[in-house]
Order: structure tokens, then C-alpha cells, then sequence
């Protein structure tokens, strides 16, 4: 499974940004797809997520409210507004494939978001 993502930027805070990532399998097979976060000196932290099987979505608490996962059969999306200095990072997809003993994650390259204040 690939995954690269696109639409990071330079924006200002209050702005808004919608990323994507563009996976080389349909979506639907996926158990999980999300979006993780890494900011310089930082563990790599988790935004959103989508769950297939019950269908449903997850928010870490710094992004509810401002931020929206969602995907199409190609393509996984983040939009994210109200954009905060403290968004600024490095955004990563991640999608997981399989159950049990192959259950796999793949993730991207990820893309810059930068928020000035």
C-alpha cells in the first residue's frame, strides 16, 4: 500500500487547510485510515481517525470542533480550520489493513503545515 500526501502550506493563523492522501488501494478495504501529527523534538501524535467497522470518527481534543477527517474510495482528507500556531507540523496519513496476525499499518511521507501567529 502507498500513501503520499499533499496540500500542507504556509497560512495564517485562523486560516484554513485541507490535506490529502492518496492511497494506491480503495479506501474501503482499510480497517482504519487517520491522520497523525509531528512537531520538531515531538512524538508523533494522533488527530483523527476513521473506523470502518462500526463506521465512525475520532478526534484528538485539540482538534474537535475545528478539524474533519473524511474519504472517498481514493482519497483520505483532513480539513482543518481555525488554524493554530500550535498546528504547526508535519502531517502523516496512516491506514491499517487486515486483522489478527497480518493486520498491517502503512504510512506516508507526510506534508508541512505551518501556522504563523
Amino acid at each position: 500500500v502507498q500513501l503520499v500526501e499533499s496540500g500542507g502550506d504556509l497560512v495564517q493563523a485562523g486560516g484554513s487547510l485541507r490535506l490529502s492522501c492518496a492511497v494506491s488501494e480503495n479506501t474501503f478495504t482499510f480497517n482504519t485510515m487517520a491522520w497523525y501529527r509531528q512537531s520538531p523534538g515531538k512524538q508523533r501524535d494522533f488527530v483523527a481517525s476513521i473506523i470502518s467497522h462500526p463506521a465512525s470518527t475520532i478526534y484528538d481534543d485539540s482538534v474537535k470542533g475545528r478539524f474533519t477527517i473524511s474519504r472517498d474510495n481514493v482519497k483520505i482528507y483532513l480539513q482543518m480550520n481555525s488554524l493554530k500556531a500550535e498546528d504547526t507540523a508535519i502531517y502523516y496519513c496512516k491506514v491499517v489493513k487486515g486483522v489478527g496476525a497480518i493486520q498491517r499499518s502503512y504510512w506516508g511521507q507526510g506534508t508541512q503545515v505551518t501556522v504563523s501567529s
